[in-house]
């Protein structure tokens, strides 16, 4: 028995890095917080420079981290998405992936469709958001700090490496030092022209919900007016109740990264994968397209057509009609159309006019 035993022992599989980790999730927070600790390590020249005034702020991104690997796996791990992510690495080096980058990340050039207020409003939000986190997080785990010399000049240290000098008074040192202040500002702004949308926009108030459309604006709100007080408090009061509104501003920062992954706000970090959403539709709508089985115009690639079918085929999803056709191959208004259909018993799905806004932009 105790030889049965061992050579058991012996033919059990060694373990590989999938089964170190419990989870993917637990391989991804691991991997994540280890770079991390590496990264403040070398960028703090051992440790040797960290500010223990921002230790909240850390325990604050390290808690963000867990909700959104949580969130991205869960979302990663269904069906279509799997096809999504495999395939837009593929196209990943298309041609054109650095236009569509840049429009999808920088010039928000969707939110253009929709109008310039709306286009204002997001790049004032998206880029005052990024801005701050750009400065912030490297501040927070010491990529990033500045020393000053007895000569007046402050010195940018990244990663341990001296980058470049400033004279104090120079105009470097000014957009450097009063970073978080324009970010604060444009946020500031922005967020002031969504709230005034959401109460004027009669479709916006009909679809909004507190918790999901308005709470993340708040907080963001919430977030660049404690932070541009604390600015006032230093300049015009001379630090009087700077100690109580740094604290205040700190927790709203980590309130607000606890709940990101888990809100509307989500979306920022998530925005990257649009682009591969976009080569997938290109790529494949410039190989063949799948002409409405109805009306017979070109809706979508033939490619995305099939991975529909295919994927709702895999939740045991079957939407074949009596008519012979799939669901999926009908376009947005003979779809719609074919439901009112079903409902009304008329065969509405077969009348030629089209709905009049079915190519509007945006």
């Amino acid at each position: 028995m105790e030889t049965g035993h061992v050579n058991q022992l012996e033919k059990s599989p060694r373990p590989t890095p999938q089964r170190i980790f419990a989870s993917r999730f637990a391989k991804s927070m691991f991997l994540a917080v280890s770079l991390l600790v590496i990264l403040s390590f070398i960028g703090t020249r051992m440790f040797t420079h960290i500010d223990l005034n921002l230790y909240g702020y850390m325990i604050g991104t390290v808690v963000f981290l867990g909700g959104l690997f949580y969130r991205l796996i869960a979302w990663a791990e269904r069906p279509p998405t799997k096809i999504l992510i495999k395939k837009g690495i593929r196209l990943l080096f298309r041609g054109s992936t650095p236009k569509t980058s840049v429009e999808h990340l920088g010039t928000y050039r969707f939110i253009w469709n929709r109008g310039l207020y709306r286009w204002v409003q997001h790049m004032l939000m998206g880029w005052g958001v990024i801005l701050a986190c750009v400065i912030t997080f490297p501040l927070v785990f010491g990529w990033m700090y500045f020393t000053m010399e007895e000569n007046g000049t402050y010195t940018i240290v990244a990663l341990g490496m001296d980058i470049m000098r400033m004279n104090a008074d120079g105009f470097l040192m000014f957009l450097f030092s009063n970073g978080l202040n324009i970010s604060g500002i444009m946020v500031t702004v922005g967020v002031c022209m969504a709230l005034y949308r959401r109460m004027k926009n009669m479709q916006a108030r009909a679809e909004q919900k507190f918790l999901y459309d308005f709470l993340p604006l708040y907080l963001l709100l919430f977030i660049s007016i404690t932070g541009l007080l604390l600015t006032f408090s230093n300049i015009v009061l001379h630090g009087a109740g700077h100690y109580v509104l740094s604290m205040i501003h700190q927790y709203s920062v980590i309130v607000t990264l606890i709940y990101l992954p888990f809100g509307k706000l989500a979306h920022i970090p998530f925005r990257p994968l649009s682009v591969f959403a976009r080569n997938y539709r290109e790529h494949y709508g410039e190989k063949s397209m799948k002409g409405c089985s109805v009306c017979g115009e070109a809706f979508v690639s033939a490619e995305q057509s099939n991975d529909v079918i295919d994927v709702l085929r895999t939740n045991d999803i079957d939407f074949t009609m009596q008519e012979g056709f799939h669901l999926a191959e009908l376009c947005l208004p003979c779809r719609r159309k074919y439901r009112m259909a079903r409902f009304s018993g008329r065969t509405t799905h077969e009348i030629e006019a089209k709905e009049a806004n079915q190519h509007a932009k945006g």
